[in-house]
């Protein structure tokens, strides 16, 4: 099973490594490691995730205070975004 980034979860992934960076620049890089493998773990577990309601076929996992949203297809699994916990998420989902 192959697993894709979105451009959306690619710039998440951006995005959080710039918003730690100014104040620990290993730990952006060490951070976003972290939330890379968690995502290639999905391929030995695609259905793991809690499904998201309102949502079909999109799943999510934790990781730290971040949520990852996914979708498990027959051949791949795409990241579709990486958000923060706190955030309203019914407003900016997809």
């Amino acid at each position: 099973m192959t697993l894709e980034f979105s451009s959306r979860a690619r710039a998440d992934l951006v995005a959080i490594a710039d918003f730690i960076e100014p104040h620990n620049p290993q730990r952006a890089l060490s951070f976003v490691d972290e939330i890379e493998a968690r995502c290639r773990r999905l391929s030995l577990f695609p259905h793991q995730g809690e499904r998201v309601p309102g949502f079909e076929g999109v799943r999510r996992i934790v990781h730290g205070r971040y949520l990852i949203f996914y979708r498990a297809e027959k051949e791949r699994i795409v990241i579709l975004a990486i958000m923060g916990g706190e955030m309203d998420l019914d407003h900016l989902l997809f």
